[in-house]
């Protein structure tokens, strides 16, 4: 199976970016399942009904989302009917909405895809490694599901690595989010599971991790607010992470994936034209 995880879109040229490349991408990949993470996609903080639907129309399978989850209040009430649409599965018992959602593919494939969140750093939340360890038991890659997806929100890189080795091998891709900033130890796991710490953000990287530079500074030399937050709006680099997998649903091939805007490109070898 061929397999795209679209990190943290941002703002408005997050999502113009997204809406303008994916549908090639679909097409050109052959992809058989597209995840995106939308926790930020409105303005920067959570995400709308119509830009869910704006997302699963231009070609994404589900959508994650994270600490953002509820920033926009509309979504307490139409991620309850939303069934592609997943906030973190660790979040405290009562939070509406779910944390998994299987996908069955225009290929005629099954995927499982999984959100959870850390506590490092992070607001207090449920065990992340109980939750995953419970839906992968329920939900075995290669019996019930061709595929597994997982994005870990995190912000440690220790608890990200800790957590791709503690599903290694039950899972087709552990990837992070959260941080907005690529990193570069994707790979695959011993047991056959593809990680990368972080698939950065699909924004404007002339930022400070997607907002505007002044703020941030003002905050961080001052301490002292000025105004609030607002997304950079310059050209967007489209970040993510591309996975093939075998029969098993364990992955053979990974590669980072990164387009437009300021950051170095690259695309999979594996699946671009010669």
């Amino acid at each position: 199976m061929r397999l795209l995880f679209i990190g943290d879109i941002i703002g408005r040229a997050g999502r113009a970016i997204l809406l303008s490349t994916l549908p090639d991408l679909r097409r050109r990949w052959a992809l058989d399942c597209v995840v995106v993470n939308g926790e930020n996609a409105a303005g920067g903080f959570g995400i709308t009904e119509t830009i869910c639907t704006e997302f699963l129309e231009a070609g994404a399978d589900c959508i994650t989302l994270g600490n953002h989850s509820f920033d926009q209040r509309e979504a307490l009430v139409f991620i309850t009917r939303q069934p592609r649409l997943i906030r973190p599965m660790n979040y405290p018992k009562g939070t509406p909405g779910g944390g998994t959602a299987l996908i069955d593919t225009e290929s005629g494939h099954r995927v499982l895809v999984a959100s959870a969140m850390g506590r490092t750093f992070m607001d207090a939340m449920d065990d992340p490694f109980a939750a995953i360890d419970a839906e992968l038991e329920a939900c075995p890659l290669g019996q019930v599901c061709d595929a597994a997806i997982i994005d870990f929100h995190a912000e440690a890189t220790s608890e990200k690595q800790a957590f791709g080795h503690f599903v290694d091998g039950r899972a087709s891709l552990v990837v992070g989010t959260h941080t907005h900033v690529p990193t570069a130890d994707h790979q695959i796991l011993p047991g056959g599971t593809a990680y990368m710490s972080d698939a950065g953000m699909t924004g404007d990287y002339d930022s400070v991790i997607g907002m505007e530079k002044e703020e941030p500074i003002r905050r961080m030399t001052r301490k002292v607010p000025g105004s609030r937050f607002e997304p950079a709006m310059g050209p967007a680099t489209l970040c993510g992470i591309a996975v093939e997998t075998d029969a098993s649903g364990h992955a053979i091939q990974v590669a980072p994936v990164r387009i437009g805007g300021r950051l170095s490109q690259t695309r999979p070898a594996f699946w671009e034209p010669a």
